[in-house]
């Protein structure tokens, strides 16, 4: 072999090197030994949902965004080790209306990096994001929320949830336009939704849930629906509430998410997940979530405890947790404490309901954390995340953790990267990617907050980074740091 042929040959393989290391580095340049960056997680197990990566990577940070995904060693002004440790995008939580520093504690000790309220929602976006605006610990967006709208165009007493005429009187003509002008407004203030609970707005009629419809298809907003019915009686079903919003969805062209399904279908789960998934095949942009729980929690004043809910729900007040107290209710203590008003834990999702819907792969999961008013609060909002990857991946192997991190981390944030484009950013194990990761061991990731204990941090979750700044090292929070930031939709005037 000549000289000249053995020289082309040792550069074309000197070609080939380059290219995969390029490859394996995403473009970063990590191939130069002598880069640093800010925070490189070292020999973890990188697990990405999107692009099906699953192996050891070195990851390197520099000004919050993922900027090398490397086999080769990368230097770091700081290293994480996480030899044997998964490193995963951080979750997203899109149902959460614990919005407050103490919520984002316990969140962030569960992996969580972005909170979102996105089913009650507010009536006033731009003071919503204001007041947490550079004090969060974690990413925080809301929905423009009909509820609220509602209650305050109709002059309703209510604090969280509706009480007087925004749950049970119909609005006027004139109060319908003025909440088609609120919505209007907060999504053109970059709401990341549409925000609704029928359930508690019992009164709104078809027209005006239509017509919510019309304006979140208008700006390309998803809309997330807690039903109208959740129950078990005909014609109040959530089989019922669910074909009202699949209707208006193919209508209007609005995006729809139906919010935690289990607590909508009870027994009847299955049926209404089987509902999604026929819209989805004919072309509807319909998606769903749940919670890996067998109860739920609302106020015990709303209308969803209104004349009939024990039929309606298949409970009856035994099956009612005051979460001041932990005491399960009587006749006498429900009609106490439902003039009082506060939160309640509701026993009423079968455990093969809540299987069925965490092992599905189009079913997503969120919290639907409460803010913290009592001692035997849900403890879905502090550990949601951690129980579906210790007790149903690893306990009960109900579903794999490539599937269970995708429900949690993409699907989230492909859920509303259409009307937020920065969601095209998170989710994701990449480069160029915000650096919002969570590093767990997966075999000690566990729920410790319990319906007894709530206010107990999960454990496992070892490293939570938010925009590259960690917020949990070594299994415990950070002091003094507010990295969080707004998750907003593009504003407009």
């Amino acid at each position: 072999m000549s000289r000249l042929i053995v020289r082309e040959w040792s550069n074309c393989v000197a070609a080939l090197v380059l290219l995969a290391t390029v490859v394996l580095t995403g473009g970063s340049g990590a191939s130069n030994r002598n880069e640093t960056y800010d925070l490189v997680i070292a020999n973890g197990r990188v697990m990405d949902p999107e692009s099906g990566l699953d192996a050891i990577r070195n990851v390197g940070i520099r000004g919050g965004k993922i900027a090398a995904i490397s086999n080769s060693h990368l230097e770091g002004k700081h290293t994480i080790e996480a030899k044997g440790l998964v490193v995963a995008p951080g979750f997203i939580d899109l149902h959460e209306h614990g919005q407050e520093p103490r919520n984002y504690e316990f969140q962030a000790h569960d992996g969580v990096t972005t909170s979102l309220e996105l089913e009650a929602g507010t009536a006033d976006v731009d003071q919503w994001y204001a007041r947490r605006e550079g004090s969060s610990l974690i990413n925080f967006g809301v929905s423009i929320g009909h509820i609220p709208v509602r209650m305050k165009v109709m002059n309703d007493p209510g604090t969280f949830l509706p009480v007087g005429d925004a749950a049970h009187r119909e609005a006027t003509a004139g109060q319908l336009q003025q909440i088609d002008d609120e919505i209007e407004k907060g999504l053109r203030r970059g709401a990341l939704a549409v925000g609704m609970g029928i359930n508690y707005t019992a009164a709104a009629t078809h027209d005006e849930i239509v017509d919510v419809f019309r304006l979140a298809a208008k700006h390309g907003a998803p809309v997330h629906v807690h039903l109208r019915h959740a129950g078990l009686q005909e014609p109040t079903t959530g089989l019922v509430g669910i074909e009202e919003v699949i209707a208006a969805a193919a209508a209007t062209g609005a995006p729809l998410h139906v919010v935690h399904i289990t607590s909508m279908g009870l027994k009847n789960t299955p049926r209404l997940i089987a509902m999604v998934k026929g819209a989805r095949d004919r072309g509807l942009d319909v998606t769903t979530e749940c919670y890996p729980y067998t109860a739920g929690s609302t106020q015990l004043e709303s209308a969803i405890f209104d004349p009939g809910w024990q039929d309606r729900q298949g409970i009856t007040f035994k099956d009612i947790q005051w979460t001041k107290t932990g005491e399960r209710l009587s006749a006498e203590t429900f009609e106490k404490y439902r003039k009082e008003g506060g939160t309640v834990v509701i026993f009423s999702i079968p455990e093969e309901a809540a299987r069925a819907a965490v092992a599905d792969p189009l079913v997503m999961i969120a919290s639907d954390g409460m803010p913290l008013t009592g001692a035997k609060i849900h403890p879905r909002g502090q550990a949601t995340f951690s129980r579906v990857l210790g007790h149903y991946v690893r306990e009960e192997k109900t579903l794999d953790l490539m599937t269970a991190l995708k429900k949690m981390t993409l699907m989230p944030a492909q859920r509303l990267e259409k009307r937020a484009p920065m969601f095209k950013d998170k989710g994701r194990i990449r480069v160029g990617a915000d650096a919002d990761i969570t590093v767990f061991d997966a075999n000690r990731v566990i729920d410790k907050a319990t319906y007894e204990e709530p206010l107990q941090y999960s454990e496992g979750i070892q490293f939570v980074l938010v925009n590259g700044v960690a917020v949990v090292k070594d299994g415990q929070l950070v002091d003094g740091v507010f990295p969080g930031r707004a998750a907003r939709a593009p504003v407009s005037q």
